[in-house]
Order: structure tokens, then C-alpha cells, then sequence
């Protein structure tokens, strides 16, 4: 198992969340309302999960890698907590329009948007990092915590947005 692997398995399922509601009718909302409570519990258990077991031990073993922020892990992860705060708006932004109308619509399209970037970058430069420099052990490790703090918050966290800079100071 590793932690790397189970990040691409989250994406691959966050993904298809979004593409689950792009094909339900927008008049069931009972739907709707069921898939998109997932992904959004999904969505915040992700990134506190990769904040808490992830980012840390990256800042301490990474070196930046393909198109990082200004080519350093500091960077990267940086740019990766900045991204998380964005999605956690993104989120935020949805729970503001009535189920299934056009606003609704548009603000999880824009919720799919700011992950799609994210996951994206987090794919070329963090997972990339850590294959490269963090030994198996260490990846087996954090998949291990990684997974369990996943299934015993299934139903989700609180959404806290963090500084990036503070963020880094404190796990660096």
C-alpha cells in the first residue's frame, strides 16, 4: 500500500462523484443532494487527510519536482494548501443556491474546476516528489494512517481553511 497510490484512488473517485451529478437530472434533487453530500464529505476528508499525513512528511523529504512553485517543496505544498482553501470556498459556495438550479449547477461545475487544477498539479509535483524521494516503508506508513483517518471520518470533517506560511512553518 502507498499513500501516493491512495491519493490517484481518491482522485479517480472524486472525479467520478462529479461526473455522477453532471448526468442526474436536475430536477432530482433528492439525487443530487445525496451525491453531492458525498463528494463534499469526501472532498473535505481528502485534504485534511493529506494535510495531516501527507504535506508534513513531504516538506521534510521533497525537492520540488516538474512544474512546482518556484521550483522548491515549500512551493509546492504551498501551492497545494492554497488550492485546498480554494476548493473549501468552491464548496462553500454551493451550499448557497437551492439544489439543482442553474446557480447550483454552475457552482459545483466551479467546485469541479478548482479540484480538477489542483489534482492535476498535485499529480505532476507532490505525488511525483514523494515517489521519487520517500522510501516504501514510509509511503506503506502513511498509507496505513492515511486510510484510517479516511474511514473513520466517512461521514466527513470540519472544513478549516489554514495559511499556507504557517502551514509550512509548522511542518517543515
Amino acid at each position: 500500500m502507498d499513500i501516493t497510490q491512495l491519493i490517484l484512488d481518491d482522485h479517480a473517485e472524486q472525479r467520478r462523484l462529479f461526473s455522477i451529478l453532471e448526468q442526474i437530472d436536475s430536477k432530482d434533487v433528492e439525487a443530487l443532494t445525496a451525491v453531492w453530500s458525498r463528494l463534499k464529505a469526501f472532498l473535505d476528508v481528502h485534504a485534511e487527510a493529506e494535510e495531516r499525513f501527507f504535506y508534513p512528511e513531504l516538506l521534510k523529504l521533497g525537492e520540488g519536482a516538474n512544474d512546482a512553485e518556484d521550483g522548491t517543496v515549500e512551493g509546492e505544498t504551498e501551492d497545494a494548501i492554497e488550492d485546498h482553501n480554494r476548493l473549501r470556498d468552491a464548496v462553500k459556495a454551493v451550499e448557497k443556491h437551492p439544489v439543482g438550479t442553474g446557480a447550483w449547477i454552475e457552482a459545483v461545475g466551479q467546485a469541479n474546476v478548482v479540484n480538477s487544477k489542483h489534482m492535476g498539479e498535485e499529480e505532476r509535483q507532490g505525488l511525483t516528489d514523494f515517489r521519487r524521494h520517500a522510501p516504501v516503508s514510509k509511503r506503506h506508513e502513511l498509507a496505513v494512517r492515511f486510510a484510517a483517518f479516511e474511514a473513520d471520518h466517512i461521514t466527513g470533517v470540519r472544513p478549516v481553511n489554514k495559511d499556507p506560511e504557517t502551514y509550512i512553518e509548522a511542518n517543515a
